[in-house]
């Protein structure tokens, strides 16, 4: 359940390569487009549902995708990361 007040959120999306992060565009950064019923109320659960496209221009590599939803004052309301291979 949520932790603070929120008027909206946003979605920040990176590929961590060699403990560098590469944003990554995502089609619909805005949080309350994607699940969340904005405002978020202390104490309320929410689901959250979102895309990365995968596109063919991208090269096969290993590497971490970092997702990060944050709050209209830019602090973490939730971050995980997880392994990824892209083959082409």
């Amino acid at each position: 359940s949520a932790e603070i007040e929120s008027q909206g959120s946003k979605a920040r999306v990176y590929g961590e390569m060699l403990h560098v992060d590469i944003p990554f565009p995502i089609p619909e950064p805005d949080g309350c487009k994607s699940g969340i019923q904005c405002p978020i109320q202390e104490g309320r659960s929410y689901s959250y549902l979102n895309k990365l496209p995968v596109k063919s221009e991208y090269p096969s590599i290993k590497l971490i995708v970092k997702w990060e939803l944050v709050d209209d004052q830019d602090q973490m309301l939730f971050c995980w990361k997880i392994p990824v291979e892209i083959t082409s």
